[in-house]
């Protein structure tokens, strides 16, 4: 059986981490979604930039677009949001029939605004109204000003995936965050049901930072390279198990509410000498998604394993944490650096993005 779909009997759902004309028009999402049972999609503007730039479906509607009056970033939006809208109505069927569980899309508010809660409120409001689609999820990043625009439009009712978590201290306010959002959107009244989010927490980058440190230290701490981004999300998915499945949550659960997924991202193994598959395989588990490069879902088709296994070896996960700060790796100063290093990549590929269009 495709391992892509055996996952799925463990409670996980994989998405693809693309979008593009080609994916749309050449019928290759279709195939993802039917023969793969890949259920949503995760887009950035690295993603976009590589699709635009090297696209042959783009260069038409783009030529137009430039003879009118408008802002390079309106002309982005002009030709990603029709790709989103489409990728959104292929995943319908799915999202109607799981009752939105799965089905969705993401799109992201520029990087820019990551400092600025007010414009990322704006800059959602309006994607949401543009694409028009009740399988979109806003994308935003969980920068402190990012904290306040996810309590805002979880509290408008808007489906939210909060992007760039590196820690476990940003798992929490992350989570703290949508549920401050839903508790006001039941006091006003709203329908918890049709608010999804999903917390996305990055990993290969993890391993990246934390392994060089290691190497610096050489032979002076027991911790592994390669070890610590997976015992992060084991760890992280334990406070999402107290989290959303305790006391705490259980009035908004009975009101409609879901919890708020964890996402496993940057889940392309970087290190060669390390498992294609290290992010996946061994974070397979109910109630999570863990979104793919191409490259990751071959794999995973080709010669993944499926098995239950973010719950095991918890006492390792803890034990690696331990050792790391005994060694003096700070890993919340670390998930720090790592967010305002993927702010500025998402940044640099924006405005790259732009500089298409303009």
């Amino acid at each position: 059986m495709n391992p892509l779909l055996q996952v799925r009997q463990f409670g996980q759902q994989i998405w693809l981490d693309n979008l593009s004309r080609t994916l749309l028009n050449d019928g290759h999402l279709a195939r993802f979604i039917n023969e793969d049972g890949v259920t949503g999609i995760t887009t950035n503007p690295a993603i976009f930039h590589k699709a635009i730039s090297g696209g042959r479906y783009y260069e038409d509607d783009l030529a137009g677009l430039k003879q009118q009056p408008m802002s390079a970033e309106a002309r982005y939006e002009g030709l990603v949001i029709p790709d989103v809208q489409r990728a959104c109505d292929l995943l319908a069927p799915l999202f109607r029939d799981s009752g939105g569980e799965a089905g969705y899309v993401s799109l992201e508010v520029s990087p820019a605004l990551a400092h600025d809660a007010a414009g990322t409120l704006a800059a959602g409001l309006r994607l949401k109204a543009a694409v028009n689609r009740p399988n979109l999820l806003i994308k935003v990043p969980a920068t402190r000003a990012g904290l306040l625009a996810i309590e805002e439009l979880v509290a408008a009712g808007i489906s939210v995936n909060v992007t760039l978590m590196f820690s476990l201290t940003h798992v929490d306010t992350v989570a703290q965050a949508y549920v401050r959002g839903l508790e006001r959107l039941r006091a006003q009244g709203g329908d918890l049901r049709s608010v999804m989010s999903v917390a996305s927490l990055f990993l290969s980058r993890v391993d990246t930072l934390v392994d060089k440190q290691l190497e610096a230290l050489a032979a002076d701490t027991p911790a592994r390279p390669g070890r610590t981004a997976v015992a992060l999300a084991r760890l992280a998915y334990q406070r999402y198990r107290a989290r959303f499945h305790g006391e705490g949550f259980a009035n908004l659960r009975a009101a409609g509410a879901r919890p708020q997924y964890m996402l496993w991202a940057s889940t392309g193994t970087k290190n060669p000498a390390y498992s294609d598959l290290l992010y996946v395989e061994p974070l397979i588990g109910a109630e999570t998604v863990n979104t793919l490069p191409d490259a990751t879902l071959d794999a995973l088709r080709d010669h993944g394993k499926a098995a239950a296994t973010l719950e095991l070896e918890l006492d390792q996960a803890q034990a690696q944490f331990a050792t790391l700060a005994a060694a003096g790796i700070d890993l919340e100063a670390a998930g720090e650096r790592l967010q305002q290093e993927g702010l500025a990549q998402f940044e640099q590929a924006f405005s790259a993005l732009l500089e298409l269009t303009a």
